[in-house]
């Protein structure tokens, strides 16, 4: 064997200095090379001014500017712990006997694809058949748990299983298909363990996640990616935005917790955008601070009460703003204001442009819609307009999105609604070519939205 080819890769010390000092003779065209691989040994080998851990090698660089350069043991430290601290309270959420022909399992099962997963010994579930499979996640001692919608959805029983197999029959199912969030309730005597909720209004594009679940069966799986985008849009999911990660997601993984490298929730993962039935690179998860406000919903109401204000929303995209002379991107358009309407009672008038409600910054449908729904139904909230150059402000008492009409008889908001409905505006048709609408497995964007 080669002795060259063999020797094993040692610090960078001054007899590599030497040989960088020697490569003076070497022609001036290969002097930058030579620097910039110098530098890159500096930067990914070893740097005369780190420090070593207890085994005498070093993992955390520093620059010359004083920062901090984290090598790929430490990641592999923050992953290890993250997952320490998160998996625990990681379950496993069996359904049985949802409305399926013939009693043929879902596709969260793996029953089609994925590896063979373990065999399920001993079940005692009434006769019913296993119809859906995914993961939850512990967010309390008490035992509450969420999950999807789409795993739970119309079970006659659904059951909780532990790393350690221990299950637990769930109380108090509750799912909201507007969002894909469920919650369940566990009990026993002691304590569960449970995850902290993170805060994902804070997470940025390229930050480092944790996919955690039980993808064909397989509990406890942990793959690891990035943030890959924010504020996507699902067909199936039409309440809320989305956080796109490249962390592998697979069938059985829905429900199951996206975690930060602190091994808190920030996300639950929910869909895949894929042209086989598994991974292919895109994965979609629900914001833990938007599904945090529905499982609270969920817990203590049985449903999630969603407040509206009665009007047609659009985004001031390029072409939208042309038509209106308004700045695109400043607000959103109120397009259409319902008669008798919440919005219509504050003073919102049509082609008004909302720039601010509740005193947060507002610039597309989907901000706004979501900003309404979590404030209180009857509650008084500001929101400002601008209307002719003029920045407006004014005060909006919240009614429910079954009603926006604040007590009108629930017939005649039901009339005023579809003839809104009705009405497609030009916004919408200009947007029209621009907007075709997308496969399932893909996401689509909106140009105008309730509220």
């Amino acid at each position: 064997m080669n002795s060259r080819n063999s020797r094993p890769i040692r610090n960078f010390d001054s007899h590599d200095a030497a040989a960088l000092v020697a490569a003076a003779a070497l022609p001036a065209i290969a002097v930058p090379a030579i620097a910039a691989f110098a530098l890159t040994l500096n930067l990914f080998l070893v740097a005369p001014s780190a420090q070593a851990d207890e085994r005498g090698k070093v993992d955390v660089e520093t620059t010359a500017s004083g920062q901090s350069l984290a090598g790929p043991r430490e990641l592999s430290r923050a992953f290890r712990a993250a997952a320490r601290k998160a998996t625990p309270a990681v379950v496993t959420v069996y359904s049985y006997g949802q409305n399926l022909p013939d009693g043929q399992a879902t596709s969260e099962t793996g029953a089609q694809t994925g590896p063979t997963p373990p065999q399920r010994l001993g079940d005692d579930s009434d006769g019913l058949p296993i119809t859906g499979i995914g993961s939850g996640v512990i967010v309390s001692p008490e035992g509450l748990v969420i999950t999807n919608n789409h795993v739970i959805a119309d079970a006659r029983k659904v059951k909780v299983q532990f790393s350690d197999d221990t299950e637990i029959v769930a109380t108090n199912v509750h799912g909201d298909p507007d969002s894909d969030v469920a919650t369940l309730q566990i009990e026993r005597e002691e304590p569960f363990p449970y995850a902290e909720i993170g805060d994902s209004d804070a997470l940025e594009i390229g930050d480092w996640v944790l996919a955690i679940g039980s993808p064909f069966r397989l509990e406890a799986t942990v793959s690891a990616g990035i943030i890959s985008a924010k504020n996507r849009t699902l067909e199936r999911i039409n309440r809320g935005r989305l956080i796109q990660t490249d962390a592998a997601i697979n069938p059985g993984n829905s429900g199951g917790p996206l975690i930060d490298l602190d091994g808190n929730v920030i996300a639950i993962n929910t869909a895949i955008a894929t042209r086989n039935g598994t991974y292919q690179g895109i994965g979609f998860a629900i914001p833990i601070n938007q599904a945090k406000w529905i499982a609270d919903e969920l817990s203590k109401h049985g449903l999630v009460r969603r407040a509206a204000i009665g009007l047609t929303m659009a985004e001031l995209k390029p072409k939208i703003a042309a038509m209106f002379k308004l700045q695109p991107g400043i607000g959103v358009l109120a397009y259409e204001v319902i008669e008798g309407s919440a919005a219509e009672r504050a003073g919102i008038e049509p082609i008004d442009v909302i720039i601010e409600f509740a005193g947060e910054r507002v610039r597309d449908p989907g901000s706004l819609r979501e900003a309404i729904e979590r404030q209180p139904v009857g509650s008084s909230q500001d929101i400002k307009v601008l209307r002719d150059g003029q920045e407006i402000e004014l005060k909006v008492t919240l009614a429910t999105r079954e009603d926006p009409t604040l007590g009108k008889p629930e017939s005649q908001a039901s009339d005023d609604e579809t003839d809104a409905s009705k009405k497609d505006t030009e916004a919408s048709e200009d947007e029209a070519d621009a907007s075709e609408k997308e496969a399932e497995d893909e996401p689509s964007e909106e140009s105008s939205d309730p509220a």
